[in-house]
C-alpha cells in the first residue's frame, strides 16, 4: 500500500504542471531503510543527482528501461514521499566503464570512482546472488541521471 504523502506530493506537483503525465513510480534507493533515508537526503540537497542499478533484473523482469522525462517519486525508508525527480539521461555501460563523472554526481561516499565501485561491486553482487548469477567486471549497468523538479 502506497503511504498517502505520495498521492499528495503527486497531486500538488499536478497542479503546478498541468500537463504532467498520469503515471510515475515511487521507489526508495538502496536496500535498508537507512540507506533510503540517507540517499534521498542527497537528493534533497542536491548532491545526489544520478544513480545506476542493475540491467539484469530490468530484462529478468521484463522491464522498461528509464528513459529521459521519466518522472519518478523518491521515497524515504518510511516509504514517505520527499522529491520528484525527472530522468535527463540514462546509458547502459560495463561495470568497469562507470566514469568518474557519474560516480560523482551519485554523491555517496568520498564521491570518487573507487568509493563507486567497492558499493557498487557489494551491492549488485548480493542482488545477483538472488538470482543466481555471478558477478563480473563487464555486468551492464544502467547509469541514470536526474533533476529534482518538485520537494
Amino acid at each position: 500500500m502506497q503511504n498517502e504523502s505520495v498521492n499528495r506530493m503527486w497531486k500538488e506537483y499536478q497542479k503546478i504542471n498541468p500537463n504532467t503525465p498520469k503515471t510515475y513510480d515511487a521507489w526508495a534507493f538502496g536496500d535498508s531503510k537507512e540507506m533510503a533515508d540517507e540517499l534521498a537526503e542527497l537528493v534533497l540537497e542536491g548532491t545526489k543527482t544520478a544513480t545506476a542499478s542493475n540491467y539484469i533484473l530490468y530484462e529478468l523482469e521484463n522491464e522498461e528501461l528509464p528513459y529521459a522525462g521519466l518522472l519518478n517519486i523518491i521515497l524515504d525508508g518510511e516509504g514517505n514521499a520527499v522529491a520528484i525527480v525527472e530522468t535527463t539521461s540514462v546509458e547502459v555501460v560495463p561495470f568497469d566503464e562507470v566514469t568518474v563523472e557519474h560516480a560523482y554526481l551519485e554523491g555517496e561516499g568520498d564521491r570518487s570512482l573507487k568509493y563507486w565501485r567497492d558499493v557498487h561491486e557489494e551491492f549488485f553482487k548480493k542482488e545477483l546472488e538472488g538470482i543466481n548469477h555471478g558477478f563480473h567486471n563487464k555486468i551492464p549497468v544502467v547509469c541514470e541521471r536526474f533533476k529534482v523538479v518538485y520537494k
